[in-house]
């Protein structure tokens, strides 16, 4: 049987037969057969003695080359699981240096330097290019055959640590890019209250389908948008981003709400990641004054009034949602009348569409009673009660399937001036 055991580009008579042996030497050396081992040294002895030591399926595959720079192109094109010993050298090049400059060109293999114990001291630890160091002169086949196995454990163990690494690196920053999306109500003063809850359903993420925004413009009137993109990928965020941008835009180049609602649909329409794709949207509007709220549903459902303790829900004249029909928008304004600390909570579909039994969801009227249950609650602690009590229901059959956002809005009382 011929050994590709050889220095490629030397001359001929570098080549070797390697001795065939019996299935016992072979035995306990699987783990070696998909194994490459190429060995870098200028000793054709050392090369030969190497050889001599390590199993038959190795020695079948094994490489050898006299310097780095001659490995060069092999090591390019090499694929797979690889050990790297680096021998000896009369050139006078560093066997680290070496290891350090194989690090660069084969960052995939194990590296082992032959190297005695005065020699491997001489190199230090800070100088760790290497996975492991023996002894070029070792005449025991089973050391040297576990000292490339710790070697190709530490390889391992780096290449795991680097991919966490990396992974960690690439949620971080994506967790930060989509911190900066995130919405921040932009409100002139302290005379109106919007306090949210957002709840992506995607895992890791911070953006999802859902996407909301609160302006108060110039005359003091508050703007709010509330939207649910179909799908939970993350194509579907990245276009709620693109609506709520938008629909902040065309607020402050003054369009109104029906304007307001064409554009967004053909801004859908345009960035869509696929036909079926559509948007059920509610924009309110809070005029100064507080005594009323405009609102328009594209496909959305209704909201809740809390009023004096008690809470009641309202279903606004519903339209088409985004995407379904294009420009057969039949959208209409319905107002409300408020009366002084009337608050509007509207919301995402997820709030009400979990399964809280197993062949039932909550539903409108559910949510409305849970709802009545924290009716006594101030702002925050109403929305995160809501929302957590929805969850505790949906645990068992499997927790919220869907994204959630969830905003509860509405004027604050005046404030007395400050005595003197």
């Amino acid at each position: 049987m011929t050994s590709v055991f050889s220095a490629p580009g030397a001359h001929d008579s570098h080549r070797h037969r390697a001795d065939v042996r019996g299935d016992a030497a072979t035995k306990g050396n699987s783990r070696f057969r998909d194994l490459t081992v190429l060995l870098i040294s200028e000793d054709e002895e050392e090369a030969f003695h190497i050889r001599l030591l390590l199993p038959v399926p190795v020695v079948r595959s094994m490489v050898w080359y006299r310097n780095a720079g001659e490995a060069g192109p092999f090591l390019a094109v090499c694929r797979g699981p690889m050990c790297v010993l680096v021998g000896r050298s009369s050139s006078g090049a560093r066997p680290a240096e070496t290891a350090r400059r194989l690090r660069r060109s084969a960052p995939h293999a194990a590296l082992v330097v032959l190297a005695d114990a005065a020699s491997a001291a001489a190199i230090g630890p800070s100088e760790g290019a290497a996975h492991a160091y023996v002894d070029g002169r070792c005449a025991d086949p089973e050391k040297l055959r576990g000292v490339i196995r710790r070697a190709l454990r530490r390889r391992h163990m780096e290449t795991a640590t680097a991919t966490r690494e990396a992974n960690a690196l690439i949620v971080r920053d994506s967790l930060t890019l989509e911190r900066g999306l995130l919405p921040v109500p932009a409100l002139r003063g302290n005379d109106f209250s919007a306090v949210s809850r957002y709840e992506p359903g995607r895992a890791h993420a911070l953006l999802s389908g859902d996407f909301y925004d609160v302006v108060q413009i110039e005359d003091s009137s508050v703007h709010v948008i509330l939207g649910d993109v179909s799908g939970h990928g993350a194509a579907e965020a990245a276009l709620a981003v693109q609506l709520r941008v938008a629909w902040r835009t065309a607020l402050l180049c003054g369009k109104t709400q029906l304007e307001q609602l064409r554009l967004l649909e053909r801004i859908l329409i345009g960035e869509r990641p696929d036909g079926d794709t559509y948007t059920t949207v509610m924009s309110l509007v809070f005029p100064s004054g507080g005594t009323a709220v405009r609102a328009v549903s594209a496909g959305h459902s209704g909201f809740l009034l809390r009023r004096a303790g008690e809470l009641r829900w309202v279903e606004p004249r519903t339209g088409t949602a985004l995407g379904l029909f294009p420009g057969q928008a039949d959208w209409s304004e319905t107002e409300l009348e408020l009366l002084p600390l009337d608050r509007v909570v509207v919301f995402t579909d997820g709030l009400f569409e979990g399964r809280t039994e197993p062949s039932a969801r909550l539903g409108e009227d559910g949510l409305l009673r849970l709802a009545t249950h924290y009716s006594h609650l101030p702002s925050q602690e109403f929305v995160d009660a809501l929302v957590g009590g929805v969850a505790s229901m949906a645990a068992p059959f499997g927790g919220l399937a869907d994204d959630v956002a969830v905003l509860h809005l509405g004027w604050n009382p005046p404030t007395s001036p400050s005595r003197r």
